[in-house]
């Protein structure tokens, strides 16, 4: 049995807010929501592997509780910070985690953390092995 993750969907007050941030790295909708009145609801943003984010709009988006944060694989770390930065958003600098993989992470206009990953050869989602982390909730 094949798996992969098939979405992630959070609810937003702002849409426009919301694809626009996920365009800047290349994110882009797939299909939509409309309601009978026509009005725009929500949509799919699509990545390349098939794997989506499911926005849905609300009048009061949750801002903490709802995820705690999802990665996004990146081919290049480097060019996925400079898009980010170049578009005004607040990004860490890029580090290298102790599962083998250089990251940064900023949030979305939801105030989603978001992990933006590229693997390495020794990167453990690749290899597997045990990752000792300083892990506090």
């Amino acid at each position: 049995m094949g798996v992969r993750l098939a979405h992630v969907c959070f609810e937003t007050d702002d849409l426009e807010a919301t694809e626009a941030f996920y365009n800047i790295l290349g994110i882009r909708r797939r299909f939509e929501f409309r309601n009978l009145q026509d009005e725009l609801v929500g949509f799919y943003l699509a990545f390349d592997n098939q794997s989506f984010i499911e926005v849905i709009k609300v009048s009061e988006a949750a801002k903490t509780g709802v995820i705690r944060h999802f990665a996004i694989e990146v081919d290049d770390v480097d060019d996925a910070h400079d898009r980010l930065k170049n578009a005004g958003v607040e990004v860490t600098d890029k580090e290298f985690a102790n599962d083998n993989q250089w990251m940064i992470t900023c949030h979305d206009p939801n105030g989603i953390l978001i992990e933006l990953q590229q693997y390495t050869d020794n990167s453990m989602q690749l290899v597997g092995g045990r990752c000792v982390v300083d892990y506090r909730p």
